[in-house]
């Protein structure tokens, strides 16, 4: 498995390079080919492939309808040639290297949870399907839809993301994401000479910020960050131009909406500036629905049953495709991947003495899924 995993690793696919993603997927689809059906599927241009794979599971003639969906992806953050300064080692326990742990690993572990069930002839009477897209990395804008209609089909979804924290607690609520630009049209002039024929877009945007900050709620859990700020020409123009990048986190889809009708309420200050307001919620949110509920007592009693492990359940700020199945009505448990930390970090990495628990876990929890 850990061969594998570094095959994985070592095969560099940022979300931005299509033929470093589509290298990696071939790679999979290669190394899968004894026990699964696999297919490439364009998705959008500019964009690697995504990768659909059908396990050849033990037991009988499949059950038509509803089957089981693992959702993954195979592209990361990390640009071409990071491994000369990242390399895949293993070292303290762990195993290191760009997105061995977000999330490699948890491809890894899924494809020999169902080498176990093959090994051990547990039969499993569902199709079980494992769905890997190019672009989670960058928001999944060409892979969502296709990701939905796999979800529609399905009686539950397993994604094996990483776990949270160093004690891998699983997943049963993520934040909804949203991604807006506010973009302020001003009045230029000379700063010296005529300033006050100017209206500045960049003060324009500063009064704007505030109102925008005034928006979050920490108690409902719904944060806006203003993260990237533009505008402005040279020091001695009145700016006619500025805009802010905003990133809104919500607990709940009825809190985004309310958010979103607020954000386009806004008025200039300054009315000889016009506001634009571009963008949306681009992930709804994962809540903790009493589906989502069921999936996680089931994996908690399969967990401490057969593995003897206590294993809990957390939320989360970050997204994952588990935000567009759950948001369906499909039940889904996320966070069931590798437990490490350092995503996206110089440090990221899996814990070595936990490859076993959690791939036995997947095995366990599509085994029982699949009856």
């Amino acid at each position: 498995m850990i061969g594998f995993l570094r095959e994985l690793v070592e095969c560099e696919s940022p979300s931005d390079d299509a033929a470093a993603v589509r290298r990696c997927q071939e790679l999979f689809a290669e190394r899968v080919s004894d026990i699964a059906d696999t297919r490439l599927v364009n998705c959008g241009a500019g964009f690697g492939p995504a990768l659909r794979v059908d396990f050849r599971l033990p037991g009988p003639r499949r059950k038509l309808g509803e089957g089981i969906l693992a959702v993954g992806h195979n592209d990361t953050v990390w640009p071409v040639g990071t491994l000369a300064r990242m390399p895949f080692r293993r070292a303290d326990g762990r195993l290191w290297g760009p997105g061995v742990l977000d999330m490699k690993a948890g491809l890894a572990f899924f494809v020999y949870a169902m080498r176990a069930l093959i090994e051990l002839d547990l039969p499993v009477r569902r199709v079980v399907r494992l769905w890997i897209v190019p672009d989670e990395e960058t928001g999944s804008h060409c892979s969502r839809a296709l990701t939905e209609k796999l979800a529609l089909g399905s009686r539950a979804v397993l994604v094996p993301e990483p776990g949270t924290g160093l004690d891998g607690r699983l997943k049963t609520a993520r934040k909804g994401i949203g991604s807006y630009r506010l973009t302020v049209k001003g009045v230029a002039s000379h700063s010296g000479v005529d300033f006050a024929a100017g209206a500045s877009a960049i003060l324009e945007l500063g009064r704007q910020l505030e109102r925008v900050a005034a928006l979050t709620d920490l108690k409902r859990g719904t944060t806006l960050n203003p993260g990237v700020i533009r505008g402005g020409s040279r020091v001695n123009v009145v700016a006619a131009e500025a805009e802010a990048e905003i990133d809104l986190r919500v607990v709940r889809l009825r809190d985004a909406a309310a958010v979103d009708r607020k954000l386009r309420a806004l008025k200039p200050v300054d009315r000889r500036c016009a506001l634009t307001l571009s963008g949306g919620i681009n992930r709804p949110p994962m809540e903790r629905t009493a589906g989502v509920v069921q999936l996680f007592r089931t994996a908690k009693a399969l967990a401490k049953r057969h593995l003897g492990l206590a294993i809990a359940e957390s939320a989360t700020g970050g997204g994952s495709d588990g935000n567009f199945t759950a948001a369906l009505g499909v039940p889904t448990l996320d966070g069931i991947g590798a437990v490490g930390e350092g995503a996206h970090a110089p440090h990221e990495s899996i814990l070595v003495d936990r490859i076993a628990d959690r791939t036995a876990l997947l095995a366990l929890l599509t085994h029982t899924l699949g009856q």
